[in-house]
């Protein structure tokens, strides 16, 4: 398996890894209210932010997968982020072993179609990497967009269970046939 963060490329979105650059639009993105309002509910702190980022990078140099920076492709404008982790979880089922997809965009770009153009992309970079392999990713009940983006993507609803006291669902997305 690869560490090298791997450049991704849509119609109109390019996904390439986040470098230190990125800290002030992905800090302005995650202490937004809009953003956080399914994830936690709290904005995060720079503190939060910068763990996050170091985070990401951490997953690419461990697990060969991680998150990839969402830019608009034209003019370059930050739109999200989106990628793979291994967060360990305390949720039961387990997802320990299952890459877990996540994404998180600037509001003001919801409702265009770019969040299941980034997952997809991913997901086509996921599946040439794990061959045969699943993922899974977890959705607040309430956040129908983001449901939205997981059923176009492929993902199904496996059960309802709890993660830090709050109602969530766990989906996973079988490994398309080979």
């Amino acid at each position: 398996m690869s560490t090298r963060p791997t450049l991704l490329t849509t119609p109109r979105l390019s996904l390439r890894p986040h470098t230190l650059d990125d800290f002030l639009d992905s800090y302005a993105m995650w202490s937004d209210p809009e953003v956080i309002r399914y994830i936690g509910g709290k904005p995060f702190t720079r503190e939060e932010v910068w763990a996050r980022l170091l985070r990401y990078a951490g997953h690419w140099t461990m697990l060969g997968y991680g998150y990839w920076v969402v830019r608009d492709k034209q003019s370059g404008r930050f739109l999200g982020e989106v990628g793979f982790a291994d967060y360990h979880r305390e949720i039961e089922p387990s997802l320990m072993g299952t890459p877990e997809v996540g994404w998180a965009l600037d509001p003001a770009v919801h409702g265009h179609g770019y969040a299941t153009e980034a997952v997809r992309a991913a997901l086509e970079w996921a599946d040439q990497q794990w061959p045969g392999g699943e993922t899974a990713c977890i959705v607040a009940p309430e956040n129908l967009p983001s449901l939205r983006v997981a059923h176009k993507c492929g993902y199904r609803e496996q059960l309802r269970t709890t993660y830090k006291g709050k109602p969530t669902i766990v989906l996973r997305r079988p490994a398309p046939a080979v």
